[in-house]
């Protein structure tokens, strides 16, 4: 019985899923910030390419 007890009173488990939760949603974030930050580069440099003339492109000899 005493087993039973000290089992139940265990809150290791209980940890390490709070910390796998905790990491999860951290990556959740960082994702998220990731695609957003990657489609207002994107944006920027379109612009800043539209606004190039268009001799500048290198050409072939």
């Amino acid at each position: 019985m005493n087993q039973v007890i000290k089992f139940l009173k265990e809150e290791d488990g209980a940890t390490a899923i709070e910390y796998g939760l905790i990491a999860g949603l951290i990556a959740v974030v960082i994702i998220g910030v990731l695609t957003n930050l990657g489609t207002g580069l994107n944006e920027m440099f379109g612009k800043i390419v539209a606004k190039l003339p268009t001799s500048a492109a290198p050409t072939n000899p």
